[in-house]
């Protein structure tokens, strides 16, 4: 039986996300701002859960309905058959957002859609679950526009970023999904050397061990689904097994990672063997501004400071301009990609990027610059 999803994502993944749910069988791919629409049945649902790197989560469509008020919202929230979906022991959270909704308070509307599911359990059962905002078992999400609304069951339950490893964070980390956008961005292939120089807390480095040895990011969680009525536990176990068949080795992985603050190479260590892959990464203590490459060609990639997350724009002025000489100092040959906000970078850094990439952190407007470092000048180029 074919059902409808949607598959939101960072802002700028979408076309990614798009052909990578076609790998996993998904039919009807619509890319859309900030996510992707597609139908399938529940295999196709179960891999993407469990095998989609940028997805943040895949949710499962129950209906579209017009609206006026929140009364009318009210009512198409009754309207769905909401015990034979999960049952009444279930603890549930109700998530509401809106785009240009007319309604005043969407805080009351998302407590209307919550009456709407409890009076159809109490109808039904003779009693209503619990609501639980932290750890709910079942998450229903109400998404309103204009006049339009849809509502949704959560099949992945976490956030999909969240791999199931992470151990330590350190201020400000990417996203793990975000992380491996940027990898695919960049074209890095595993049998090249890939340097993060500012490694933080080694999401990147994570991503692309695990890309690189065809490990599902989602092989160490658990999922929203399995709490639904509609679980095949059967056929879960069969994507499972589908997904962990070994790869053929391939080349020999060349990652490093660096980073100048000895507490943060040792919370990157700690998360590195959470994921299981410390032993293809290289981690040491080294400055960008003055560390060698570690190849004589690859892709480097970082997340450098700026001003939203760290430093002050004076120290930032300074920074960047010594960043751009030590990689024309130190990595022709390479190609080099920096994930920042700061507008002002290319112009700072002194180089200028073959190539710039509307990317969103969060709600944060960034851009992912590509610079291929050559020795001596690019105004011959």
């Amino acid at each position: 039986m074919t059902e409808s999803f949607f598959a939101p994502c960072p802002r700028g993944l979408e076309a990614l996300l798009a052909a990578e749910l076609t790998r996993f069988g998904a039919s009807a791919v619509a890319p859309a701002a900030g996510g992707v629409g597609f139908s399938g049945d529940w295999e196709t649902g179960y891999r993407a859960n469990l095998e989609s790197r940028l997805a943040s989560r895949i949710l499962w469509k129950l209906r579209e309905f017009s609206y006026a008020d929140e009364a009318s919202v009210y009512d198409a929230a009754k309207v769905v058959d909401w015990p034979e979906l999960f049952a009444v022991e279930r603890s549930l959270r109700v998530n509401l957002t809106a785009i240009k909704s007319p309604l005043k308070s969407l805080d009351f509307t998302t407590l209307r859609v919550k009456d709407a599911v409890c009076d159809r359990f109490r109808d039904a059962r003779g009693r209503r679950p619990d609501v639980d905002r932290a750890t709910p078992d079942v998450r229903i999400h109400c998404f309103l526009e204009r006049n339009q609304g849809t509502l949704y069951l959560d099949t992945s339950g976490e956030p999909l970023f969240k791999r199931g490893w992470r151990s330590e964070t350190v201020e400000a980390p990417m996203r793990e999904n975000l992380a491996a956008g940027i990898l695919m961005l960049t074209g890095w292939r595993p049998e090249q050397p890939l340097l993060d120089p500012m490694c933080g807390s080694g999401t990147l480095l994570v991503e692309a061990a695990a890309m690189a040895r065809g490990r599902p990011p989602g092989a160490k969680r658990s999922f929203g689904f399995e709490k639904l009525a509609s679980f095949d536990a059967q056929l879960w176990k069969r994507v499972r097994e589908n997904a962990a068949q070994p790869v053929a080795r391939g080349p020999t992985l060349q990652l490093h990672g660096s980073d100048t603050d000895p507490r943060t190479l040792a919370a990157a260590r700690r998360n590195l063997a959470a994921a299981g892959i410390e032993r293809w990464v290289k981690l040491e203590q080294a400055d960008v501004l003055t560390r060698a490459a570690p190849a004589s060609s690859g892709v480097l990639v970082a997340n450098p400071p700026y001003g939203e997350r760290i430093g002050s724009d004076d120290a930032l002025a300074q920074f960047y301009p010594a960043l751009g000489n030590a990689l024309k100092a130190r990595f022709a040959g390479w190609r080099c990609y920096l994930f920042s906000s700061d507008v002002r970078l290319p112009k700072l850094i002194r180089l200028q990027p073959s190539k710039r990439t509307p990317l969103f952190n969060g709600a944060l407007e960034c851009r992912l610059y590509e610079f291929e470092i050559v020795a001596g000048s690019h105004r011959g180029r």
